[in-house]
């Protein structure tokens, strides 16, 4: 009974996670148990050289219960309250699922 209480407990923190603030998009470089690193591009002007720069952006997000995010997956995520150390966003959707190799075959 205690091991159906904490269970419970669990489910309710976690659906605790509220996301709110600004939205990404971008691809999933790694998966890991409960969370998924997302890289996306973005430009950055210079304005000594009066020239664009394109910069790489990581982000550690974490992955809802029953969402299954594969690597190459093109997925939005959306900040949210700093959940651990790295992880200040939550994946929201998955917008385009990654090719699979068989699929690539075909």
């Amino acid at each position: 009974m205690v091991k159906k209480k904490q269970v419970e407990r669990d489910i309710k923190q976690e659906d605790l996670v509220i996301p709110r603030g600004r939205i990404f998009q971008g691809y999933v470089t790694k998966v890991f148990a409960k969370r998924v690193v997302v890289e996306f591009e973005r430009t950055l002007y210079v304005p000594k050289y009066e020239r664009f720069l394109k910069d790489k952006t990581r982000l550690h997000a974490r992955v809802q219960n029953g969402m299954i995010v594969a690597i190459g997956d093109y997925v939005k995520v959306q900040e949210c309250r700093p959940l651990s150390k790295i992880i200040h966003f939550v994946v929201i959707e998955i917008v385009k699922k990654a090719l699979v190799e068989e699929e690539k075959k075909k």
